[in-house]
């Protein structure tokens, strides 16, 4: 039993810093980049992408493995899986909407992409490609929307410092925040080696 604890626990702290999915493995950047200028909607969208990608990812595992795979409906990975996500995404949206309506206009065109952010696919791909059990791609799909939501609130945390700042006319924008990302990029790459992940 313990060896199976450790085993949850690595897959989540591989998930979560070793393999930070927009650190590491440069995946969902487009709202990586576009919604982190301010710490309150970089939340948000994290909270987002968090309830997204770990019901998604378990809704997924669910049907690729008790409906395609039986029916050999293999090939309808991709369609279901995005179909399962924009189901989601609309939820949230609506919940956003009704609760939150400042979170939700500081959101804007960000929430709906969170249908289009290839992260959350990617999640669900890589629980089904690392023939993961369902708990363990539950832990991994928690690890890689908690390092998700790490890398963007640590970002725009960096984001807000750096606007204060006196930069050069020429780096102020986008080419601050590209070296930024590249700077800690290479921080999260101190992690490769940790336990042998």
């Amino acid at each position: 039993m313990i060896s199976n604890d450790l085993n949850i626990f690595l897959i989540f702290l591989s998930a979560l810093l070793v393999n930070n999915i927009l650190l590491i493995r440069f995946i969902g950047l487009c709202s990586f980049f576009g919604i982190s200028q301010r710490i309150e909607s970089s939340l948000g969208m994290g909270a987002a992408v968090t309830f997204v990608m770990v019901m998604s990812s378990s809704v997924t595992w669910l049907i690729y493995n008790f409906l395609l795979i039986p029916f050999h409906l293999q090939y309808l990975r991709t369609i279901s899986f995005i179909l399962v996500i924009a189901t989601l995404v609309q939820l949230v949206e609506r919940f956003i909407r009704k609760y939150n309506p400042t979170l939700y206009q500081a959101l804007g065109i960000y929430l709906p992409l969170v249908t289009t952010n290839c992260a959350i696919l990617a999640a669900a791909f890589l629980g089904i490609d690392y023939h993961l059990s369902f708990l363990q791609n539950l832990i991994y799909a928690l690890g890689i929307s908690l390092g998700y939501l790490l890398a963007i609130i640590l970002f725009s945390g960096l984001r807000e410092r750096i606007a204060l700042s006196p930069i050069p006319k020429a780096f102020k924008g986008v080419p601050i925040a590209f070296l930024t990302a590249s700077l800690m990029s290479l921080a999260f790459l101190g992690f490769k080696g940790l336990f042998g992940l």
